[in-house]
């Protein structure tokens, strides 16, 4: 497990929890706009994960959850088994995704070790490649949607509108892909 940082508190990530989040290191997208473009590489040293897991068990009478982002969680080859070490001590978890890797998005939900998940929508699928710098299954995105929205567990779909790469027609696009029980959120990069 490649833990990049772990900010202590957020109030506002994983509502209405008070939320310890665990930056992974390391994308499998290059997406132009990317906030956390410094977890792409290993361009710093990583965190020890039991560092982490020591932290969050001295904060159990402190925090409700735990929000494991990126990077991209789902490409770290522990993920699994270190959220089910989170989940032991007691923590409600939150996964933040890209969806390109929906074999261990099924593993975590069959595992019942995420409690609330939100899914990057980067545009319709004929932008990926564009939008990602790299080329994407859009049957793997599909399946990630499909997992998420028949999971019953709280979640989210969230797309940022860079008005330079997406159109309101792709938005358009995008929302007639999702299912009507999903909430979607749309962030403006450029208003």
């Amino acid at each position: 497990m490649k833990i990049g940082s772990v900010q202590p508190l957020s109030l506002s990530d994983f509502p209405p929890y008070t939320a310890a989040i665990i930056f992974t290191i390391g994308c499998n997208l290059r997406c132009s706009y990317c906030h956390n473009k410094n977890l792409w590489g290993d361009n710093f040293h990583p965190i020890d994960p039991q560092e982490a897991l020591t932290f969050l068990d001295g904060r159990k009478k402190l925090l409700d959850g735990v929000v494991i982002t990126g990077g991209e969680p789902t490409i770290q080859k522990q993920l699994i088994p270190f959220t089910q070490k989170i989940k032991n001590l007691g923590y409600k978890i939150k996964l933040n995704t890209n969806g390109v890797n929906p074999k261990c998005l099924e593993e975590l939900l069959n595992k019942k070790l995420l409690d609330y998940i939100a899914m990057d929508i980067k545009g319709p699928f004929d932008l990926y490649e564009q939008l990602c710098g790299v080329a994407v299954l859009p049957e793997d995105i599909k399946k990630s949607i499909d997992l998420i929205s028949g999971s019953g567990l709280p979640h989210e779909f969230r797309t940022v509108f860079d008005k330079t790469l997406l159109k309101e027609a792709d938005i358009a696009t995008i929302k007639a892909i999702l299912p009507k029980n999903s909430t979607y959120i749309i962030t403006q990069l450029n208003f």
